[in-house]
């Protein structure tokens, strides 16, 4: 139990990290230009130089949703990790993990609608690059996503034994 445990934090930990990185860096897609390689975000679209995303006015909602529901699974990964060591040394078996459980529950379902905004919005938008293709970032994402709802069925799960 203690080795799945410490497991299972790991994992959760790990999701927080990428989950960081994904949210932070600019490259969700990545396309050539006359001017080199190309890379753009959430936030920035960066050749040499960063510059802020060029979006149209009907564009600007879905960017900023995509933005803020990515910080919101930011912050309740980080609670529920936090809730998991609070919980761990509290309450009583049976009764642990509900609420770490449900918090990656919600932190599951920020990325799913962040990452699918950005995917239906932006994945072909910018179309004066060549050859766009998905960075490392929005891969990142789907993998935190996956991770994300493993580690909250896994909560519940724990919460039995």
């Amino acid at each position: 139990m203690l080795v799945l445990l410490a497991g299972i934090f790991v994992v959760h930990i790990a999701t927080v990290i990428m989950l960081f990185v994904s949210t932070i860096a600019n490259v969700w897609m990545v396309g050539t230009s006359s001017f080199g390689t190309v890379s753009w975000g959430l936030w920035l679209l960066c050749n040499k130089t960063c510059l802020q995303l060029p979006v149209s006015g009907g564009d600007e909602a879905s960017l900023k949703a995509a933005q803020a529901f990515m910080i919101l699974s930011i912050i309740f990964s980080v609670i529920a990790l936090v809730m998991f060591i609070v919980q761990l040394f509290t309450l009583e078996k049976g009764k642990r993990f509900y609420i770490t459980g449900a918090i990656m529950l919600v932190c599951w379902m920020c990325i799913l609608i962040g990452v699918s905004i950005y995917t239906a919005r932006f994945t072909g938008s910018m179309v004066t690059f060549t050859r766009p293709h998905h960075g490392y970032c929005f891969i990142l994402a789907w993998i935190c996503f996956c991770f994300s709802f493993i580690i909250s069925i896994l909560y519940l799960v724990l919460r039995k034994k």
